[in-house]
C-alpha cells in the first residue's frame, strides 16, 4: 500500500471530474425517495420464521448493505448451507419509481469517495440490508453439498431472519465461524479442479479512503476469509443455475474463453514473465498452479483476464446449455440483489421454481432486457474503476517528472507496451520498441497530467 499525499487536492477535485464525466447518480429524486420511506415500513408477512438459525454475515468491515448470511450444518456426510439472501423484491413492486430508477443504475457504483447505489439507501443500507440489529426479511436457499463438492438446491423460502454477528474479512478469526465453513469451501474448490475450472482472481489495483481526505494506491491479493466466502456464493450460484436451466427459465452469466490468437500472445507472456507452460497443457491447469503473491504470476493472472472475451448475460433458450468457461458449468447470480439489478429477478424465479409456481411474466420480460442493461451498467463501472486508478497514479506521481522506474513488461502489441512499476502499484503504457513480456526496463518518467488522468513513460535510455 502507497499513500498518497495530495496537498494541492488534485484528487479530491479529479473524483468530483471523474462523477460528472460519467454521469455518476447524485442521490434520487424526491418521489423515489419517498416511496423508498414507506416501502421500508412494510411488514414481511409472507415470511416463516427462521430465526432460530444463528446466521452471520461476513463482508468488508465498513460495508452496510449486507446481501448474505449464511450458517452451516452438517447432515450425514453431506454439509448443508443456509443461505439468507436480502429480499429486495419484497420492498421494490415492478414499476414503481424505485424499480425505474434501478434499470435505469444497473448496478451500485464505487468510488473512493462514497458510492450511488442502486437503491436507496433506506433500503439498501437498512431496511432490505441483513445488519444484525432485529429481524429481517429475506429468501433462504438451502444448499445440499456432497462430498465431492456438487451443490444442490434443497428448498428456497422467504423467511424472517436474524443475523448474529457483522464481521469483517481482515479480523475475522475461525472461532467466529461455523465449524464447517473451511471444509465447505475445501470442498467447492475441489469441485472446482475436478470439472476443470479456473476461477482464478489476481490481486486487485485499489483506491482505498483512508480518511481526512488521505488515500492509498495498492495491489490486494483476496485474504483466505474472503475466498472462502466467495465459494458459498458460487456453490449457491450454481445450484440455483442448475435449478432455473432444468426448469426451462433463468437469466446465465455466460463467458467463453481467449481465442487461438489470444492462446498465442499468451503463451508468449508466460514465455516472457519465466512461467513454465508445458507443450500440451490447458491454459485452466496452468492458471490453477498460479500464486497470487508471486508478482510475474499476479501480472500473468491479469494477462489473461485482458485475454478474454468478457463475462455477459443471456436469457434461457430452448436446446442451448449457457456456459461460464472460467467456472466451467452453467452459473447465474442471484447473491447480491442490494448491487445488482439482475439478482432479483433471477431470485423471483427461483422461488417460483422450487415452490412449485409459475414464473411471473414480469420476471420472464425482465429477463429479456437484462443483458442489455447489465452490460451497460458493467462496461460503466469499469470505465470509472479505471479512471479513479488512473486519477491515483497521476496523483501519486506528480513531482517526479525526470525520476527514473524500475518497471516490468506485463504484455505487448507492437511498440506499445503494457507495464508495471516493481516498487508502486502502478500499471501504465509506454512506447517501448521491441518490448517482450517479463522484459525489465528502467523508464523515465516524461509527463504527469492530473486533469487527463494520464502519465507518459520512455524508456531511459
Amino acid at each position: 500500500m502507497k499513500a498518497i499525499h495530495d496537498p494541492s487536492g488534485a484528487l479530491t477535485a479529479g473524483l468530483a471530474a471523474i462523477r460528472q464525466q460519467y454521469q455518476v447518480p447524485q442521490g434520487f429524486a424526491p418521489e423515489v425517495l419517498a416511496l423508498a420511506e414507506a416501502s421500508a415500513r412494510r411488514a414481511p408477512t409472507a415470511h416463516v420464521d427462521r430465526t432460530a438459525i444463528p446466521f452471520i454475515t461476513l463482508d468488508p468491515a465498513s460495508s452496510t448493505d449486507l446481501d448474505q448470511a449464511l450458517w452451516i450444518e452438517q447432515s450425514g456426510a453431506d454439509l448443508i448451507l443456509h443461505y439468507a439472501i436480502a429480499d429486495v423484491a419484497w420492498f421494490v413492486d415492478d414499476g414503481d419509481a424505485i424499480d425505474a430508477e434501478a434499470w435505469k443504475r444497473g448496478e451500485t457504483l464505487y468510488l473512493p469517495d462514497g458510492k450511488a447505489s442502486l437503491y436507496p439507501p433506506v433500503l439498501s443500507e437498512r431496511a432490505a440490508s441483513l445488519l444484525p440489529d432485529g429481524p429481517r426479511a429475506a429468501v433462504v436457499f438451502t444448499i445440499r453439498l456432497d462430498p465431492d463438492g456438487t451443490a444442490r438446491l434443497d428448498h428456497a423460502e422467504r423467511a424472517l431472519i436474524r443475523s448474529r454477528a457483522k464481521l469483517a474479512y481482515d479480523a475475522v478469526q475461525d472461532a467466529d465461524l461455523p465449524s464447517a465453513f473451511a471444509e465447505y469451501a475445501r470442498r467447492v474448490n475441489a469441485a472446482e479442479a475436478s470439472r476443470g475450472a479456473a476461477r482464478v482472481d489476481p490481486p486487485e489495483q485499489e483506491v482505498e479512503a483512508l480518511g481526512g481526505g488521505r488515500y492509498a494506491l495498492t495491489f490486494r491479493p483476496q485474504l483466505p476469509s474472503e475466498s472462502r466466502n466467495a465459494a458459498m456464493s458460487l456453490s449457491a450460484n450454481l445450484a440455483i443455475a442448475d435449478a432455473l436451466h432444468q426448469a426451462g427459465t433463468g437469466l446465465f452469466r455466460v463467458m467463453a474463453g481467449p481465442d487461438q490468437r489470444a492462446l498465442s500472445r499468451l503463451r508468449t507472456t508466460a514465455a516472457g514473465l519465466g512461467i513454465a507452460w508445458e507443450h500440451g497443457e490447458e491454459l485452466k491447469a496452468l492458471e490453477r498452479r498460479l500464486d497470487q503473491q508471486n508478482p510475474h504470476h499476479a501480472a500473468f493472472m491479469l494477462a489473461v483476464r485482458r485475454a478474454g472475451n468478457g463475462a455477459g448475460y443471456a436469457p434461457w433458450v430452448a436446446g442451448e446449455t449457457p456456459w461460464h468457461e472460467a467456472i466451467a458449468a452453467t452459473y447465474v447470480h442471484a447473491t447480491a440483489p442490494l448491487r445488482r439489478l439482475a439478482d432479483r429477478h433471477v431470485i423471483r424465479a427461483t422461488l417460483a421454481v422450487v415452490n412449485g409456481q409459475a414464473v411471473p411474466v414480469e420476471v420472464e420480460d425482465a429477463f429479456q432486457r437484462l443483458p442489455t442493461v447489465m452490460a451497460r451498467s458493467g462496461a460503466l463501472s469499469g470505465q470509472i474503476e479505471r479512471a479513479v486508478i488512473d486519477l491515483a497514479e497521476t496523483v501519486m506521481l506528480q513531482g517526479r517528472t525526470g525520476e527514473h522506474f524500475a518497471a516490468c513488461v506485463t504484455d505487448a502489441d507492437g511498440d506499445s507496451a503494457r507495464v508495471q512499476l516493481l516498487d508502486l502499484p502502478v500499471v501504465a503504457r509506454a512506447k517501448i520498441p521491441d518490448a517482450a513480456p517479463g522484459q525489465r526496463v528502467d523508464l523515465r518518467l516524461e509527463a504527469v497530467d492530473t486533469t487527463k488522468r494520464r502519465v507518459t513513460f520512455a524508456p531511459a535510455t
